[in-house]
């Protein structure tokens, strides 16, 4: 009871928080706070996260450009004693330009190409490389030292010396590194003065190389976040299911002892009419299955033993009437057999566990099976039975529900039909439809006939006709219907005048 009594206030339930002031709904209700809790325990998760991420590549940056500048500041000292040596090696040049080979010197420095050394007054005093013709002028320069790539210029004394070599000879660690002037080395990230020298040691900072293993950490981040946020969503859908059906528990039954006593005991009433109405159900399930085993096992015994005695297995019977009596059980079993087989059927149908599986028929094709199948009972009553097809098309169908419907829908006609009489099964197609007619020229429907058509249990007698249970053509309609499509009677509305028209609408594909 305390089950029905909440669906029955679960609407005044919703109104009663909808008319809650917005500040109360999100700081009372469970529906709200759990929720919004979760969202900024997650947001508060994801700010500590992206705030961590930005420290840590602030650090690798930081420590990436602490090891660069240490590199570049090493990498400089060492260009200052390249350079400081090649500067003496000019100084002893000139002072014994005649006592030096530039073989000997090749030997000590492979880097240096040539040295030159001028007067005070511009005058060329010597040269390493002597057979070179070319006239070079001593070179302009301010200070007592200037560099260029690939020559160093100094003052010595009343000397100016300068000294070619090979820039390449200045291992400088990395691609990114490069030795400029002094006086342009302020637009670079990090540079080094080299000792002694207008020179200065520049590199940029690679950061892809420095973010690199800072990158791989990325996917524990997407966990710090991702992860709560999964988890509290799993736990905030629990706990707001749980504290809803006790609070829809509750709030049920204070308003059932806040009704008067009427009221309540209207609501005791209706409680019990559903527990009682979801018992018969129950009851009738059972009885069906029950009924499926202990109605047609005594049957089907009956009906094998008649066909035992019919056929004189075991000898003759000794006289006609046992062989036309077995027989008349026989008939009478089967029959019987056959409406408890339809009765089953139909609740199984109604209670949803007939299995259905659409799937592509092809629609001729069946009606002409099924209409071949019924020939021989149109035979022995003298009926004609036929299939006119028009073009030929498929349905999104079961195929056994499909023949169900059909077969039923010609055993009613040829049953209804006097012998000498004419059924007639016919296929057309529409857009987004297949159509299958069954039609007869047999008595029809009156009025009041075809207005209970279809309904279970509905048996329509006629003079020298044998009807069945009343549910072939429930059964159909049922069938059609939970398969998309209809069953409904299209003619044969006059007493007894018209024959019958049936009509099968299924979806087409």
């Amino acid at each position: 009871m305390a089950e029905v009594t909440t669906r029955s206030f679960n609407r005044l339930e919703d109104a009663a928080v909808l008319a809650r002031p917005l500040v109360r709904r999100l700081f009372r209700d469970i529906r709200y706070t759990v929720p919004i809790c979760v969202v900024l325990i997650c947001g508060c998760l994801a700010a500590a996260a992206l705030l961590q991420m930005r420290l840590d590549r602030s650090h690798a940056l930081a420590q990436a450009a602490t090891f660069e500048r240490a590199r570049v500041a090493a990498a400089a000292r060492a260009t200052g004693r390249t350079l400081d040596r090649y500067a003496r090696q000019g100084m002893v040049f000139a002072a014994a330009p005649q006592q030096y080979r530039s073989a000997e010197l090749g030997r000590s420095e492979p880097a240096i190409r040539d040295i030159l050394v001028w007067d005070a007054d511009g005058n060329r005093q010597a040269r390493l490389q002597a057979s070179v013709l070319a006239a070079l002028p001593m070179p302009l320069f301010a200070g007592a030292r200037a560099s260029a790539p690939g020559e160093l210029v100094f003052r010595n004394g009343r000397q100016v010396i300068e000294v070619r070599f090979d820039a390449d000879s200045l291992e400088l660690g990395s691609p990114q590194t490069s030795l400029v002037p002094r006086r342009d080395a302020h637009g670079e990230s990090i540079t080094a003065n080299v000792p002694g020298w207008p020179l200065a040691v520049a590199a940029s900072l690679d950061e892809k190389n420095a973010l690199e293993k800072w990158g791989q950490t990325l996917p524990l981040y997407l966990f710090v976040i991702l992860g709560p946020a999964v988890v509290g969503a799993w736990l905030a859908a629990l706990l707001v299911g749980t504290f809803e059906r006790q609070a829809r528990a509750a709030s049920a039954i204070r308003a059932l002892k806040s009704t008067r006593p009427v009221e309540a005991r209207l609501m005791v009433r209706l409680a019990n009419a559903e527990r009682g109405a979801m018992e018969a159900l129950r009851s009738k399930s059972e009885f069906i299955a029950h009924m499926s085993h202990e109605l047609r096992t005594p049957l089907n015994a009956v009906i094998g033993f008649s066909e035992i005695i019919a056929g004189e297995f075991y000898g003759p019977s000794g006289h006609p009437k046992y062989g036309e009596y077995a027989r008349d059980i026989g008939e009478a079993g089967r029959n019987l057999h056959a409406k408890i087989g339809d009765i089953l059927e139909f609740a199984n149908i109604e209670a949803g566990r007939y299995p259905l599986r659409a799937e592509a028929v092809d629609l001729v094709a069946l009606a002409s099976a099924c209409v071949d199948e019924q020939q021989g009972r149109a035979f022995s009553r003298r009926i004609t039975l036929s299939l006119a097809c028009g073009e030929p098309g498929q349905v999104r169908a079961d195929s056994g529900a499909v023949r169900r419907i059909l077969t039923n829908l010609i055993v009613n006609a040829l049953a209804y039909t006097a012998e000498g009489g004419v059924v007639c099964a016919e296929v057309r197609f529409q857009e987004g439809a297949g159509i299958l007619t069954v039609s007869d020229s047999g008595a029809g429907f009156s009025a009041r006939e075809a207005a209970a058509a279809g309904k279970p249990f509905q048996r329509f007698d006629r003079k020298g006709g044998v009807t069945g249970a009343g549910l072939g053509l429930a059964i159909a309609m049922e069938l059609a219907r939970r398969m998309g499509g209809a069953v409904r009677l299209a003619g044969g509305n006059a007493p007894y005048s018209h024959g019958t028209v049936m009509e099968v609408r299924l979806p087409r594909l």
